[in-house]
């Protein structure tokens, strides 16, 4: 199933059907987007960087209570409908504010809540491989104790997608980038490609697996 979005690409929803359980409800729509986003910022980093950030989708109003500003809110008291994850406008700040330390709460119907959030959620018993730093622990945290999924851009351009905290999919937003990079998910997983990316996900195995 091919779509368009309205940020103004191709959109190819099928290509992110296994990056999360069918049980979080979370509204592909919107995640895609989100992906889309994070994938967008991987590649073009901000004025001539790479950078990282995080994307935290649905279940707004425990994903609130289990983080806090870490500065004054830049997006507090925007009418909602100019804060669409589809936005142009807002796509164009959510990049602009993707150099902040923290994370942007995006709710289920597409509205970017809020940006440059401290995750509170706790750690205890998380266990992430090793070289993965402190936003995928927090990754990890806030979508062990809510629904949410979390979708993180890492410095390195790579794009991973954390449920039920752990990683369950790993977009590698260019070719080039997959011949150098190790896949840090746990188990067999399957590949899914289209001329823009790759995307391993930790569901079924294929012959693509480790």
């Amino acid at each position: 199933m091919t779509t368009r979005d309205n940020a103004g690409g191709i959109g190819d929803t099928d290509l992110f059907c296994d990056v999360c359980t069918e049980e979080r409800g979370i509204d592909l729509q919107t995640l895609e987007q989100t992906i889309r986003l994070a994938v967008e910022i991987a590649r073009e980093g901000r004025e001539g960087r790479k950078i990282g950030t995080m994307f935290v989708v649905s279940d707004a109003e425990e994903t609130l209570q289990q983080s806090t500003c870490l500065i004054l809110d830049p997006l507090l008291g925007h009418p909602d409908e100019q804060k669409q994850i589809d936005d142009p406008d807002m796509r164009e700040t959510v990049k602009e504010l993707a150099q902040l330390d923290g994370a942007f709460l995006i709710s289920d119907d597409g509205i970017v809540l809020s940006a440059a959030r401290y995750i509170n959620a706790s750690s205890e018993g998380i266990e992430l491989q090793l070289g993965l730093g402190s936003r995928h622990m927090a990754a990890a945290s806030i979508t062990k104790h809510t629904n949410a999924i979390a979708v993180v851009v890492s410095e390195s351009s790579v794009v991973r997608i954390v449920d039920d905290g752990e990683i369950v999919s790993e977009i590698i937003p260019e070719l080039w980038l997959l011949r150098r990079h190790g896949l840090h998910l746990k188990g067999p997983y399957s590949t899914r490609a289209n001329g823009e990316m790759t995307i391993a996900s930790k569901k079924g195995t294929v012959e693509e697996s480790q």
